[in-house]
């Protein structure tokens, strides 16, 4: 049966790649360093569940170690510019095509893969979206023909530029299920719970989205604050007390939080990675433009879920 395994170990042989090929870079003076964090990543991802809890995290804190004293770096890139904006201007705006394939499969799977049987019920999606990244690669290779070697050349290029930024998805989701462990949703619910007017369900809604806008942006990442704003609010009063349904409340609760990824710089990856890319000078331009989008956005989530998941 087709599930995490697989997607483990295309990702682990994914980071491989960019390790070998940046071990042979010698345009980057910390190449040896960049290569064993990308060769750590792989390890982890292809036979982390077998090599116990303590080796993986010595692999982790060997990453820690790697990325807090400067290790990684990154070379310079021959690019074949007039190639490039000979391609662009012969296939226009049909390159976004490519990219638009992904999230296709990914729904087209998420509904068909659970009729086939052949698919961990359970990670359904995560699995579709994997088909999707492997099916579009497919199609860009038989759509443009590239080089063999030119996706992991540019994705190795792009990883490079981020970083250690990287690995804050799989770190923050991580650390949200090592607080729910801890109880930390059972504190932050008994200090908010008593502040809230009793008998408000808006009230108790609004504390649920703008408390998870406002961790996510504490912690720079919606997974890590799920859990937590989940078991202090969402369980406890959404749905045991005003008896509301937990699919929309999560749903639109896990919006609401990726509301306060738009508004962080903590969120690295996604806010303070693009500047470096794009050589913005405002280190925060990215999140200036977010704002606009974020804020009636958390206040339309907080009326939708009042509206719509309640009987």
């Amino acid at each position: 049966m087709i599930g995490l395994p697989q997607l483990y170990w295309l990702t682990g042989a994914m980071f491989a790649a960019f390790a070998v090929l940046g071990v042979r870079d010698r345009s980057n003076r910390k190449r040896f360093g960049t290569a064993a964090f990308w060769g750590l990543m792989a390890m982890d991802f292809l036979v982390g569940d077998r090599i116990g809890d303590l080796a993986s995290g010595g692999i982790v804190v060997a990453l820690a170690v790697l990325a807090g004293t400067g290790q990684l770096g990154r070379g310079t890139v021959a690019i074949d510019a007039a190639r490039r904006i000979a391609a662009a201007a012969r296939h226009g705006n049909r390159l976004f095509a490519a990219a638009l394939i992904i999230p296709a499969v990914a729904l087209a799977g998420t509904l068909v893969l659970p009729m086939t049987g052949v698919v961990d019920p359970k990670q359904v999606t995560l699995v579709a979206l994997g088909a999707g990244v492997v099916i579009a690669l497919a199609v860009c290779f038989a759509w443009l023909r590239p080089r063999l070697s030119e996706p992991l050349d540019a994705g190795r290029t792009i990883v490079d530029a981020v970083g250690w930024a990287v690995t804050l998805p799989q770190a923050l989701a991580a650390l949200g299920a090592i607080f729910t462990l801890a109880g930390v949703g059972a504190v932050v619910g008994g200090g908010i719970g008593p502040l809230l007017p009793h008998g408000d369900r808006l009230a108790a809604v609004a504390a649920y989205t703008v408390g998870m806008a406002g961790l996510t942006m504490l912690l720079g990442n919606a997974f890590a604050a799920f859990p937590v704003m989940t078991a202090a609010i969402a369980l406890p009063l959404l749905v045991g007390t005003f008896g509301g349904d937990p699919a929309p409340i999560a749903a639109l609760g896990m919006l609401s939080g990726f509301c306060g990824t738009l508004c962080t710089p903590m969120a690295a990856n996604y806010n303070l990675v693009p500047v470096t890319l794009l050589d913005l000078d405002d280190r925060y331009a990215v999140i200036r433009v977010q704002v606009g989008t974020a804020v009636p956005l958390l206040v339309f989530n907080t009326l939708l879920m009042n509206g719509v998941a309640f009987r």
